[in-house]
C-alpha cells in the first residue's frame, strides 16, 4: 500500500516544509513540455487523478497564504491554523478563519475550476473518470460542478463540535454575531477578544460546545477515512495532473511523486518550478 510507510507522509501529519522528506526511492524524471505529447498521454488515460493546491484559487482572488499574503496581522498563518493556537487564543484564531471564509464566500471559481469541473463531466461520457485531490479548503471546486472531490486539509465551510464532535456544513456570513465585521488582516487592527461563550457554538441539543472550523490545523493528523480513498486513487490512477500547489506541506506533497514511482506520467501546471518538479514527467 503506498501509504503503509507512515514516516513518508509524517504519520499523516500535516506540515509545512521547504525540504524534501525521506521516503521510497523514485527516479527524476526528465520533464518535457511538449502539449502534443501530451495530449496523446491524456487521450489514453482512463482514470485520472488531478492534485491542486492554493495557487487554482488565487485566480479567483483567494489569497495563498504565501510570500507576501504569508502573515495575518503581525502572525504567520501557519502559527495561527494551528490546535495549540486554537486552545490558547481561540477568538484570534476564528477571527483569522472568518476573514478567511468571508473571502471565499465571496468569490467565484477560476478558469482553472471551471476545467476541471468541465474535463470531469466530458470524460464521464467516455466511460473515464476525474477525481480531483485538493488541498484547498474554500469550495470553489464544488461551485464549479466538480462532483468528486477529496478534501485531504478539510473543508472551511464546515465547522466541527470540540465537545461533542459533530460537524455540519455553515456557510453563514457572519458565522455568529460577536464575529461581524472582524478579522481584518490590518497589522495595525487590535484583537477583539471575544468572549469564548460569544464565539461559534455547536447547535445540538444539550450541547452548546464550542466550535472551530472542520480543517486539518498543522500538526494534526490528515482524516484517515480521506487518506484511505486517496491511497484507493493513487494506486488506479493511470494519470496525474499537479496543478498549483506549491508541493511543500506534507503530506500532500508526496502524492504526486509516489504516483510518479509508479511509472504513471504526472504532469505539472504551475507557474513556477517546484520542489517536486524534477519528480514529474
Amino acid at each position: 500500500m503506498l501509504l503503509r510507510n507512515r514516516a513518508v507522509f509524517a504519520r499523516g501529519l500535516r506540515v509545512c516544509s521547504t525540504r524534501l522528506m525521506k521516503g521510497p526511492a523514485v527516479v527524476a524524471a526528465r520533464p518535457i513540455s511538449d502539449m502534443s505529447e501530451f495530449r496523446k498521454v491524456f487521450s489514453n488515460a482512463k482514470h485520472i487523478a488531478i492534485i491542486t493546491g492554493a495557487g487554482v484559487s488565487a485566480e479567483s482572488g483567494v489569497p495563498t497564504f504565501r510570500g507576501e499574503n504569508e502573515k495575518w496581522r503581525k502572525w504567520l498563518s501557519q502559527d495561527l491554523a494551528t490546535p495549540e493556537a486554537f486552545s490558547r487564543t481561540p477568538s484570534r484564531v476564528w477571527e483569522f478563519y472568518h476573514y478567511r471564509r468571508e473571502m471565499a464566500l465571496n468569490k467565484k471559481p477560476s478558469a482553472a475550476h471551471l476545467a476541471i469541473a468541465e474535463c470531469e463531466a466530458r470524460l464521464s461520457k467516455q466511460g473515464r473518470s476525474v477525481v480531483v485531490i485538493t488541498q484547498s479548503i474554500d469550495d470553489l471546486h464544488r461551485q464549479a460542478g466538480s462532483k468528486h472531490v477529496l478534501k485531504v486539509h478539510g473543508n472551511l465551510m464546515e465547522t466541527r463540535c470540540v465537545s461533542c464532535g459533530h460537524v455540519s456544513v455553515n456557510r453563514r456570513s457572519p458565522i455568529c454575531a460577536a464575529l461581524k465585521d472582524k478579522g481584518s488582516p490590518d497589522p495595525d487592527v487590535a484583537d477583539a477578544q471575544i468572549p469564548v461563550d460569544k464565539l461559534p457554538r455547536c447547535g445540538e441539543s444539550d450541547c452548546r460546545g464550542l466550535l472551530r472550523p472542520n480543517v486539518v490545523f498543522f500538526g494534526e493528523t490528515l482524516d484517515s477515512h480521506i487518506l484511505t480513498k486517496v491511497e484507493k486513487e493513487m494506486e488506479t490512477c493511470d494519470l496525474c495532473l499537479v496543478v498549483g500547489t506549491s508541493s511543500i506541506v506534507y503530506p500532500a506533497a508526496m502524492f504526486g511523486p509516489q504516483i510518479a514511482s509508479r511509472g504513471v506520467p504526472v504532469a505539472e501546471f504551475n507557474m513556477n518550478i517546484t520542489p517536486k518538479s524534477e519528480y514529474f514527467t
